[in-house]
């Protein structure tokens, strides 16, 4: 295996070939490097996409720091190369390395994914290809890495069972210590690699794919999902920690413009509305809040340590955090003299205040973001999301009275119990925004909307619902398309084939692993990036090994039906999902959990971690 020495000696030649070198080379600001032969073990943690849009990922930067934090402990990073890094790395025999040390993956312990969404997979088996890892975990010996995953998209792990040796279900903030733990005992004992697999299954929270058998009835559903040996749970269940982690402070400062330039820093996280449609929400339960004098702090240091001049405030719900407003208040005092630019993702549209809004009244040359979903006040009963048409237009109204005069709007098309006319309540609903916004701040105006589309997914009260067929997907984007040109607005819009991938991956099961081998072999990686992405060639995949994508993607379930994730709990019951899909059928509304507590079901499974929670609210009643 070529050593550290020689990849760096290979760079200095290679790098002078391809675009953006600065992806390649690390040494950026609070990266750290530690001598490798003082510590017992090492990580690589991997992004599978480009460095540009990997390095700002918060979960990547919160484990760096944990992991590094320890004195036995060595963490590095390494991304994705682009296509041009890619040919010259296998031209001259390059294998995928660390960006700290320059080692290569092969060489590491643990190499740890983190996999947000499924349009990485193949990018997840390209890597391990570069890093010259076997992709297939049967085919790994004591030679070869650990290889773990994490993610939301790991939420339904089935895909990429055949591929991860372990998988971690929930928040690994605490688990992933754990880990190391098993890892350095397992390596003191010299015992074989199965015996690895079976102490980290006694890790709440890792699931271990090979240690559990696949039985399929002969219509194609799962029949029977069972642990091979009795003493395995049946049922994995998500971990959560009680009390989130203390932010990093030293992020990585990269020597080139990368998607996010800001401090990151999580004031909350969960959700309390219960969007039926929402993945995100629904896994993220419950709500912890950071205390308002920690998040500030963290901004201070951040700052310090940093240089950056932009904070982003983030959570599912960043107007939902219970002190928001004194929050604003307390980093406009301390930081107003430092220029400091504050963004506040995912604002809710029936929580956005008034007060906010005026803190926000420097920043007016930002557009303002809403995500109402639905035109209509049906549709977003149904969804769970229901805010009056007239509480929609008087925010709008604010935004544009608080000077500002570009906003963007997202809907999704294709949720359950849709009709045309629902569709085109869209168009009617940004007439009457544009005609507001030109009376109050001109012809200055200026309205963008996306439209994505909705894919049912796992762990939601739609994941027994069918996606929209391929016509019904064009006829409605095509409507919305050429008459909302026709007024000047900016519209941009999902291509049905990547929802198509969407679909079929996040709900797809084992049988499904073939297919990505296969799409990967034949080209397929970078399925994220719309210029990249190549349909025909998971077609192909999918008919070489005679599976059929719509029995995955807009087939309706029975509510009776095993689901490829059944083995999977994100603490939420079941029937409280199948609840709620009932009453989206009635058009009944579920209120915010802050309001009550609705029996989701993950109060039982939380009390013993309740007693230890400092951060409030748990929105969960004694």
């Amino acid at each position: 295996m070529i050593s550290s020495f020689e990849i760096k000696q290979q760079l200095e030649r290679v790098l002078l070939n391809v675009q953006k070198p600065g992806r390649y080379v690390g040494g950026e600001l609070n990266q750290v490097l530690k001598d490798w032969k003082a510590v017992k073990t090492h990580i690589a943690l991997v992004f599978p996409d480009i460095y540009d849009i990997g390095l700002p990922n918060l979960g990547l930067a919160i484990f760096y720091d944990i992991l590094n934090k320890r004195h036995d402990v060595l963490a590095e990073r390494s991304f994705a190369p682009w296509l041009d890094m890619e040919i010259m790395m296998r031209k001259r025999e390059i294998p995928l390395y660390s960006l700290e040390s320059k080692t290569p993956l092969m060489n590491f312990d643990i190499v740890a994914f983190s996999i947000p969404y499924e349009s990485l997979y193949t990018n997840v088996l390209n890597i391990m290809d570069l890093a010259k890892i076997p992709i297939f975990t049967a085919d790994r010996n004591l030679d070869h890495p650990l290889i773990i995953a994490g993610g939301h998209a790991m939420f339904n792990p089935e895909p990429m069972a055949p591929f991860l040796d372990a998988i971690f279900i929930g928040e690994g903030d605490e688990a992933i210590e754990e880990i190391v733990d098993v890892y350095q005992l397992w390596k003191k004992k010299n015992a074989p690699r199965g015996q690895l697999l079976r102490d980290l299954a006694a890790i709440p929270g890792m699931y271990i794919p090979s240690f559990y058998n696949v039985e399929y009835q002969m219509d194609g559903t799962i029949k029977d999902i069972n642990p091979i040996d009795p003493d395995l749970p049946g049922i994995i269940k998500k971990r959560v920690v009680a009390n989130l982690p203390l932010p990093p402070t030293h992020f990585i400062v990269p020597s080139i413009d990368v998607v996010h330039n800001r401090v990151p820093i999580e004031i909350m996280r969960g959700c309390t509305r219960g969007c039926r449609f929402c993945h995100a929400g629904m896994i993220n339960r419950p709500v912890r809040e950071r205390p308002v004098h920690e998040i500030v702090n963290s901004i201070r240091d951040s700052l310090q340590n940093t240089g950056y001049e932009e904070v982003a405030l983030l959570s599912l719900s960043s107007s939902d955090y219970s002190q928001i407003v004194d929050l604003v208040d307390q980093i406009k005092n301390e930081f107003i003299d430092q220029n400091l630019f504050v963004s506040l993702p995912s604002l809710r549209i029936e929580s956005l205040s008034v007060d906010i809004l005026d803190k926000f009244k420097d920043q007016r040359q930002n557009s303002f973001t809403l995500a109402p979903e639905a035109a209509t006040e049906h549709m977003r009963n149904i969804i769970n999301k229901p805010i009056s048409t007239d509480t929609v237009m008087a925010t709008i109204k604010t935004i544009y009275q608080r000077g500002w005069a570009n906003i963007k709007l997202y809907f999704m098309i294709g949720q359950p119990g849709e009709t045309i006319e629902d569709v085109r309540a869209i168009i009617e609903l940004s007439k009457s925004i544009l005609a507001e916004g030109k009376r109050i701040v001109g012809n200055r105006v200026r309205l963008n909307i996306g439209i994505g589309t909705f894919v049912p997914k796992p762990h939601t009260p739609f994941q027994w619902v069918s996606l929209d067929t391929r016509d019904i997907i064009l006829e409605k984007q095509s409507l919305l398309k050429h008459e909302l040109r026709k007024l000047g607005i900016k519209v941009s819009w999902a291509d049905y084939e990547n929802t198509m991938l969407e679909a079929f991956l996040s709900r797809g099961d084992r049988n499904l692993a073939d297919v990505i081998f296969t799409a990967w072999k034949n080209g397929a990686k970078f399925d994220a990036w719309n210029d990249e992405y190549k349909f025909d060639i998971w077609l192909d995949a999918l008919g070489q090994h005679k599976i059929d994508p719509h029995f995955y993607t807009d087939r309706q379930r029975s509510l009776e039906e095993i689901f490829p994730w059944e083995h999977i709990s994100i603490l939420v019951k079941k029937i409280h999902l199948k609840q709620e899909y009932q009453k989206s059928l009635l058009g009944e509304t579920t209120e915010d959990c802050r309001t009550g507590c609705y029996a989701c079901g993950v109060l039982p499974e939380l009390s013993g971690l309740r007693k230890q929670n400092s951060q409030k609210p748990w929105n969960c009643p004694d």
